[in-house]
């Protein structure tokens, strides 16, 4: 009986179930768009180009490992962890290749260098999703290369182009091509053009020179990246795999075959399935707090506004149970039909999302999307069990009074909340206290960026609670100003304190959707502008080099610093170093005339004497570390080498500079790209004679500190927007729930319309009190809204920053307000207008 009550209640009431069928389809597009980026980061592959022809790869450790040995009563735990370096790790040549080649079933052992190797053609020509790469020519079999034109290099002026690179160029065999690789930029005479066999690479360029200049630039005597292994004719892949793992027992190096092959030529793939996790994780979880609070609110709506129809209900003797099957059934009418609908469209919004995260270099395109029936599965069950569990909660208050008291609330909304969900809200508002305690503690970005979007939603939710509280008491606020407008001010304002709990339903999404969207516009710029602070303090050179290629040469910097009137040239590498599993931004730096050019506000120990075994540590990594001036610090550069140094200074400027810096020459020997980001340059001379100095090297421009300092935002803002881009999701769910919440609001009060027009208010007054009511929450609202994401962000800067002000743009946070409240009046005068059509006598005397 319930069920088929049920479907008669949503057929007759489509309006108000069609709002919270929105909203529950909303989430379930948004779960599983989430969640398809989720399993992208854990099951999405990378595919092979360069070694489609070589079955088993050998290559080095990308992982630094810690290991643990725990003894707790009288049992022991041994816990192993690994996490990968930021470089590419190489494998001692020699040693390797003559235990791959005693191997049973070895037929061939190739080894390979894999370098940096960009040419240096015409801006049009370069296809700036495709890398480019450098290898000697043996190598070309792992793919396998064939020529095409041509002939093989030989001398070490001799290069190798493939096909695609020819075609997007016009180059033929005899033409000459400047290549950057890890030196000076030289020019190369073009001897052959060559094709894989089963067609062009689809993610990288490839060159390749003779064994001798491969090596050269490969700039690892020694080493090679990896070795491909090729089985005679009587083995077979599995076979050769356990083969090779045998042989290299004992050594660290890793065997990998099919599938597994890709992460390995693919480095940058293999990262961002880290990266991807934690990015698809934090929305996924946000989302589901944000999709929680928005139903939940939507079916505390429709249920308030079905509060007559179960009040008469009780009256006639329906029981607390039939009760709540009544309004459980209805939700699973809803839930499933929602789920499936919003899921289906979150496969193409996740591709969407997907694509758009390649575009911005976040995710590189060699990492292929993972589509699967999971994450719709576990969208359509999240939104089934949260359609009922709201259903549920929305009526804990209809079923648990008695009869009479459920009809004299339908007629008048009750005076005080429940004191359960007082005390629900005061809790998680002493919860998003304590997050923002915590958050101004926090000091690193990894660390805080979660519990910053947390705390958002956390407030959020102590305010949906209280909000009947908070509008009543905004109401008491804006009584006067309102009384100025007349009488339709004087009608808002009644409805404001009268109607307290459908007023809050709709101020809330309107606090979540201001604060989340200031707080997700100004963290990134908070950090970023701090960062761009110190570094401009700390920079004494007046110019700066910069390039727009791959990086500035050393010889670059040397010819500099025998120019007349240069004081000091100090290059800068980047990099990530880990101490133990611990992850730290990083950079090298020349140590000659470094304290002319440099100054991160040392605050304890000096920079007299820093060179080559020397290390300087920001504040922040000296706490975390317990390190002091005169220390030793252990760490594992980029490559995974281990290195101990002597800590020569601690410095404030961490932002700016990165937690830790060491010597150039020892950055540069463990990292994929030695070439500087930036040279800070002291000297007298103009910038037109600086750049006559070094007008043979291609890209390199030399500006003042101030143009390099906005070249830096324009590359601060292109990082944040793939933060924009990640939380827009959620962002733009919010503001549907801030349409379909306030619409839903006005639809459902006809009658009372009906009675204010019978009662002498013209249509236009209607409208009016509509718009001013409107005005009012919107300005509660964002007033909550604003409050939440200034105390957010406050100690999100005081944590990560040292200040108390927050980076606030006034013209985007007007904008954010602006577009709040367009959503709100135009949710507001929509349905009003299309309620108000009906003729009042003919609303007034229908039945309800």
């Amino acid at each position: 009986m319930m069920l088929r009550y049920a479907l008669q209640t949503v057929r007759d009431r489509k309006g108000g179930f069609l709002g919270a069928f929105l909203a529950l389809m909303c989430a379930a597009a948004l779960i599983t768009a989430c969640g398809t980026l989720l399993e992208t980061g854990l099951r999405g592959t990378v595919k092979t180009e360069r070694y489609a022809a070589a079955p088993v790869i050998v290559s080095a450790d990308q992982d630094v490992h810690q290991t643990t040995v725990k003894h707790k009563k009288g049992k022991t735990k041994v816990k192993h962890k690994a996490k990968p370096i930021a470089e590419r790790a190489w494998l001692p040549a020699d040693a390797i290749e003559r235990r791959l080649k005693k191997a049973p079933g070895v037929g061939e052992v190739v080894p390979e260098l894999t370098f940096l190797a960009q040419p240096l053609t015409a801006a049009a020509a370069i296809d700036r999703d495709r890398s480019a790469y450098g290898h000697a020519w043996r190598s070309a079999a792992l793919t396998p290369f064939r020529l095409v034109d041509g002939r093989a290099p030989r001398a070490s002026g001799d290069l190798v182009i493939d096909r695609d690179l020819a075609d997007r160029t016009g180059l033929a065999p005899g033409d000459r091509l400047t290549v950057q690789s890890t030196q000076s930029p030289r020019t190369y005479r073009i001897t052959g053009v060559a094709a894989p066999e089963s067609g062009a690479l689809s993610h990288q360029t490839s060159l390749f020179f003779s064994s001798g200049e491969a090596e050269r630039l490969a700039a690892h005597p020694g080493m090679v990246s990896a070795f491909g292994v090729v089985p005679d004719r009587n083995t077979g892949v599995a076979d050769l795999k356990r083969a090779v793992a045998h042989a290299l027992d004992g050594t660290t190096a890793q065997v990998s075959a099919g599938d597994d092959r890709g992460p390995v030529e693919f480095l940058d793939a293999a990262g961002a399935r880290v990266k991807l996790v934690s990015m698809g994780g934090a929305m996924g979880g946000t989302s589901l707090l944000v999709a929680v609070l928005v139903v939940v609110g939507t079916f505390a709506l429709s249920v308030q506004q079905r509060h007559r129809e179960l009040a008469l209900l009780r009256a006639v003797a329906a029981t607390p149970q039939q009760i709540r099957k009544l309004l459980g059934r209805e939700a699973l009418l809803l839930g499933p039909a929602a789920g499936v609908t919003g899921s289906l469209a979150g496969i193409p919004l996740g591709g969407w999302l997907h694509g758009r995260f390649v575009e911005t270099g976040a995710v590189p395109a060699t990492l292929e999307r993972a589509v699967s029936v999971f994450p719709p599965c576990v969208a359509i069950g999240a939104t089934v069990l949260g359609a009922w569990a709201a259903a549920r909660i929305a009526g804990r208050r209809i079923v648990r009074i008695r009869p009479a008291e459920a009809l004299a609330e339908a007629r008048v909304e009750r005076s005080r909340p429940a004191w359960g969900r007082i005390v629900a809200g005061l809790v998680l508002l002493a919860g998003g206290a304590v997050l923002v305690a915590v958050l101004s503690a926090l000091r690193t970005e990894a660390a805080s960026t979660p519990v910053t979007f947390l705390a958002v939603v956390v407030l959020a939710c102590a305010l949906a609670l209280l909000g009947p509280f908070v509008v009543r008491a905004a109401a008491a606020l804006l009584r006067g100003p309102l009384r100025l407008t007349g009488a339709t001010g004087k009608l808002a304002h009644a409805n404001l304190r009268g109607n307290a709990a459908r007023m809050a339903a709709a101020v809330t999404p309107l606090a979540l959707l201001t604060g989340m969207t200031c707080t997700v516009l100004f963290v990134q710029p908070t950090l970023g502008d701090a960062a761009r602070a110190q570094a401009r303090d700390g920079i004494r050179a007046n110019w700066v080099l910069v390039a727009q290629g791959p990086g500035i040469p050393a010889q670059a910097a040397r010819e500099l610093r025998t120019a007349e009137g240069v004081e000091a040239a100090t290059e800068v590498v980047r990099t990530t170093v880990r101490v133990g599993l611990d992850k730290y931004p990083a950079q090298g730096v020349t140590p000659e005339g470094l304290a002319r050019t440099w100054d991160p506000d040392v605050v304890a120990g000096s920079l007299k004497g820093f060179g080559a075994g020397s290390v300087a540590v920001s504040e922040l990594a000296a706490d975390q570390l317990g390190l002091k001036p005169g220390g030793t610090l252990a760490l594992t550069l980029g490559d995974g080498t281990k290195a101990e140094l002597t800590v020569r200074a601690v410095y404030a400027r961490g932002l700016g500079f990165g937690d830790l810096t060491m010597a150039r020459d020892l950055v540069a020997r463990h990292v994929d790209n030695p070439l500087a980001a930036t040279v800070l340059v002291k000297s007298d001379r103009t910038q037109e004679q600086l750049a006559a100095a070094v007008e043979k090297f291609p890209g390199v421009q030399v500006l003042s500190p101030a143009v390099a300092d906005g070249l830096q935002a324009e590359r601060q803002q292109a990082n944040a927007e793939v933060n924009h881009l990640a939380m827009g999701l959620v962002l733009a769910f919010t503001a549907i729930a801030v349409v379909n919440t306030l619409a839903m609001s006005v639809s459902e009060r006809m009658r009372e319309f009906a009675m204010l027009r019978l009662a002498g208010a013209t249509r236009r007054q209607v409208l009016r009190m509509l718009r001013t009511e409107a005005l009012s929450v919107l300005f509660i609202g964002t007033a909550l809204g604003s409050g939440v994401a200034l105390a957010v962000l406050t100690a999100f800067s005081v944590g990560m920053t040292g200040s108390a002000a927050p980076t606030v743009t006034p013209l985007v946070y007007v904008s954010v307000v602006a577009v709040a409240g367009l959503l709100a009046l135009l949710a507001t005068a929509l349905p009003g207008r299309a309620v108000l059509r009906s003729l009042p006598v003919t609303v007034a005397a229908a039945k309800e």
